[in-house]
């Protein structure tokens, strides 16, 4: 996946359908890791990713774990996007992969390494755990329902798979399995992922979304957290946040919200089965509650709608009606301020120039509303994202400029709440907290 300023448009131009040839997942206690998380100069490319086509009959959730996690935490840098720096292979070799909750496949870098200067692509021949997959596996098969990669059989009769993206570019190499190698005592079992032999990108994809290949599936994640600092000034370094696989210590503190889950039979081409999907019911600006009905943040016969929180996106996204709300209500609060003709990444056209803690406060707070009374609050001192150039936006686009019919809430608008992912009880925690002292 090409993660660009924020994240750039993934389209499958097809999708195939697996079967997968793994042991039972209860067979094995869930393992739980930590892991230093990075962040690297991003392009300037802005939209959420998503599948062009989708049917729930393509695609299978994991099995629910029952089983405890290991507790483990470590720390990130984040700037636009999270990226987790992984040990992988026999004897380790560190690669950096983006930690994206809204992806299933996993995939590396392998990249044939370039000298001067060394890369820090994957070197399979370097692996003693380093296997691919061949034509004949289960996943290059296309009849049998369950993974909703383009896969094909290459020159060499190896699985062969390819992203393609909006901006022309795209990732594409061998699916592998390889280890996640910790420590000489700590290992995953070889899980299946991506080897990219042909990418524009400098990272690979850490994907944790519910689906049965994502990493947090494969390796029996029962739950995941991260906490994201508020994003710096563009021109200063960027803050460190806290970062768990497994139990969080201060869990007890969460409001959770239960995942909004559906039936497999029940097809639905907008709607993407595999991703966390929230019970979304209002949002408000300042004081008042928009007049938006809670039918615009639920999926339609046809799928639109769906409310999906997503690390690997930066801004926020809202259908339609949805988005026209908020901005009758900023034109109104201070539409004079606006800056005209002005389109941030093709998606953001609520910005300002001028003082952006004062417009903030002109605006008020903006809050994500979900069932129980559980909340996103951003304040309004930080409602405005620095988008440069003495630019700010409000953060939320319109989806579907993009051509999607999703809402997706974006890492921007998770800054300085724990984000609890629970796998097991397919729920979802926020806990307000200080992210630039989850480290210590």
């Amino acid at each position: 996946m090409a993660i660009c300023n924020s994240i750039v448009l993934l389209l499958f131009f097809f999708a195939t359908s697996v079967s997968l040839s793994t042991h039972d997942p209860r067979s094995s206690k869930p393992l739980s890791l930590s892991f230093p998380l990075t962040s690297v100069p991003l392009s300037s490319h802005s939209s959420p990713k998503f599948l062009a086509s989708l049917s729930q009959s393509q695609a299978k959730r994991a099995p629910i774990n029952q089983q405890p996690s290991y507790n483990y935490r470590s720390t990130f840098k984040y700037s636009m996007a999270l990226i987790v720096s992984l040990p992988i292979g026999t004897p380790p070799q560190t690669q950096q992969m983006v930690l994206d909750t809204g992806s299933q496949l996993s995939w590396i870098q392998c990249k044939e390494k370039v000298k001067p200067p060394p890369t820090k692509s994957f070197d399979p021949s370097l692996s003693s755990s380093f296997s691919v997959l061949p034509c004949n596996h289960p996943i290059c098969k296309p009849r049998v329902p369950d993974f909703t990669l383009p896969t094909s059989c290459d020159q060499n009769r190896l699985c062969h798979y390819s992203y393609f993206y909006a901006d022309g570019t795209l990732a594409e190499g061998n699916l592998v399995r390889e280890k996640f190698t910790f420590s000489s005592t700590q290992s995953t079992p070889p899980l299946i992922l991506g080897c990219a032999t042909d990418s524009s990108d400098a990272e690979g994809i850490l994907g944790m979304n519910i689906g049965r290949l994502s990493f947090a599936s494969q390796a029996k994640i029962s739950k995941f957290s991260y906490c994201t600092p508020l994003r710096p000034n563009r021109k200063m370094n960027p803050p460190m946040g806290g970062f768990y696989l497994g139990q969080n210590p201060t869990s007890q503190t969460f409001q959770y919200v239960n995942l909004l889950t559906f039936p497999e039979s029940q097809r639905m081409p907008n709607f993407d089965p595999l991703a966390f999907t929230l019970p979304m019911v209002g949002l408000w600006l300042g004081t008042r509650k928009l007049n938006v009905s809670t039918s615009v943040f639920r999926p339609n016969a046809g799928g639109a709608g769906q409310t999906i929180i997503d690390s690997g996106s930066e801004f926020t996204y809202l259908v339609d009606e949805a988005y026209s709300k908020v901005r009758d209500e900023i034109v109104k609060l201070v539409g004079p301020k606006l800056k005209k003709g002005f389109v941030y990444e093709g998606a953001l056209d609520m910005c300002f120039d001028g003082d952006a803690l004062a417009i903030g406060r002109s605006i008020g707070d903006l809050v994500f509303e979900f069932d129980k009374g559980v909340e996103i609050a951003v304040e309004k001192e930080r409602v405005l994202a620095d988008v440069g150039g003495g630019v700010h936006c409000l953060g939320i686009g319109r989806s579907d400029l993009l051509g999607i019919a999703s809402n997706i809430i974006g890492n921007v608008h998770q800054q300085n709440y724990w984000v609890e992912y629970d796998l097991t009880n397919r729920r979802v925690g926020f806990g307000k907290a200080d992210c630039s002292r989850s480290v210590l």
